[in-house]
């Protein structure tokens, strides 16, 4: 007698299955030991492909924040004065020189090509004498007055008030030739204007200048200030002595530079911010 319906569950099915689970986990272990070893010998590349280039040298970035989101132009020349740190002269960096516009001073003795570096009055101390006579006169003509006031001599106290706005007007006007005095420098020359009134313009040009030096005494040395000499072989001299100049040392080095390297001074200069007050 056959009887009809499902065979006996004798456990094949559940084999299978097993089998196959093992079969999908080897599997994912091959793929990702596969992936693996991929991944090194691409790391292996690219560490051999690194080793094998030749280094190149970073373009230089600048710290100053006066500098943040603007963009400047250089040339290769000026490039090439960067990187090799030729525009750091005195420097242990390169540092850009802010150049101000010339004043209205200035302007009229410039040419339209010419490229202006810079303006300086004289140092202070060029007013020393004036201002100690200035001094002195007020004292010893006041304490004067005080005795012609006390003994009633109208006559010598009116000669003393002269004497006085003679000696202040003498030295206001130096003064005022102070302010309007400049030593300026240019990428072709130097020039110093003095005179008000009756006006002096003397200039050396930076490719005629042999020798140039500077000299400090002991107190130029604490104060901050020199007298510049420039030599030029076998010609008489419009320009020879600049005495009282603020700040010798640099000034001497922005000379110099724009003497021997043109290129590098220009690559450290950038326009100045102006104020919007």
């Amino acid at each position: 007698m056959v009887l009809d319906g499902p065979p006996p569950d004798d456990g094949s099915d559940d084999d299978r299955r097993d089998r196959s689970d093992d079969n999908r986990r080897d599997r994912s272990d091959d793929d990702r030991r596969d992936r693996s070893e991929d991944n090194r010998s691409d790391e292996s590349e690219d560490n051999r492909r690194d080793d094998s280039e030749p280094t190149t040298d970073r373009i230089p970035r600048y710290t100053d924040d006066s500098l943040s989101g603007e963009v400047y132009d250089v040339d290769d020349v000026d490039y090439t004065a960067i990187v090799s740190n030729q525009a750091g002269v005195g420097f242990d960096r390169v540092d850009l020189i802010t150049t101000r516009e010339p004043s209205q001073l200035a302007r009229h003795y410039l040419f339209p090509t010419e490229k202006f570096r810079g303006e300086w009055r004289r140092h202070w101390i060029h007013l020393a004498s004036r201002l100690t006579v200035g001094v002195v006169a007020t004292f010893v003509l006041g304490y004067l007055s005080g005795y012609f006031a006390r003994a009633q001599q109208p006559t010598a106290l009116t000669i003393l008030i002269v004497i006085w706005l003679v000696v202040m007007s003498w030295v206001l006007w130096d003064v005022a030739q102070w302010y309007f005095d400049r030593f300026l420098l240019t990428n072709k020359r130097v020039m110093l204007i003095e005179g008000i009134v009756a006006r002096k313009v003397a200039m050396m040009p930076l490719n005629r200048v042999t020798d140039m030096k500077y000299t400090q005494s002991p107190l130029g040395r604490v104060l901050g200030y020199g007298t510049f000499e420039l030599e030029s072989a076998g010609q008489e001299q419009a320009l020879r002595t600049i005495k009282n100049l603020p700040h010798p040392s640099d000034l001497y080095l922005q000379v110099v530079e724009e003497m021997y390297e043109p290129e590098a001074s220009e690559a450290r200069r950038r326009p100045a911010e102006v104020d919007g007050t």
